[in-house]
């Protein structure tokens, strides 16, 4: 047994499959009013908000079953990576925020940046597996 398969059967694994299903599940609430979507990503000065929230959102659903899954798990890692990396700067900065809004737009910041720490500790495990 190697390394890796011991890697397979250790906790890792649950915490992935709750980090996946936990990123999918967020991801799919957004299809529940994307008309909310777009107007919030249109609010935070996103382009293309009519095309680029949807797909977004997609994106991260896919993403999250493939980490969960461990399907393609290199491309669904790095596609996660890069969708919190971005939207966490720029859809919840919450310095910039009003004082109403900057209480939400912390918290999904803070949540957001915990979720993109997990993503990168399985996109080099993704890495190291070949």
């Amino acid at each position: 047994m190697t390394e890796t398969d011991d890697a397979d059967r250790s906790p890792a694994r649950l915490g992935r499959v709750a980090l996946g299903l936990g990123l999918a599940l967020q991801a799919s609430e957004d299809f529940r009013d994307m008309e909310d979507t777009i107007d919030y990503a249109e609010s935070a000065g996103a382009p293309m908000p009519e095309t680029l929230a949807p797909l977004a959102s997609a994106t991260m659903v896919v993403a999250g079953l493939g980490i969960a899954l461990w399907r393609l798990p290199r491309l669904a890692t790095a596609a996660a990576a890069g969708f919190l990396a971005v939207v966490t700067t720029t859809m919840h900065d919450f310095w910039n925020a009003e004082e109403d809004d900057a209480s939400g737009e912390r918290l999904a910041f803070f949540g957001n940046l915990a979720m993109f720490g997990g993503v990168v500790v399985f996109l080099r495990e993704a890495w190291r597996r070949d």
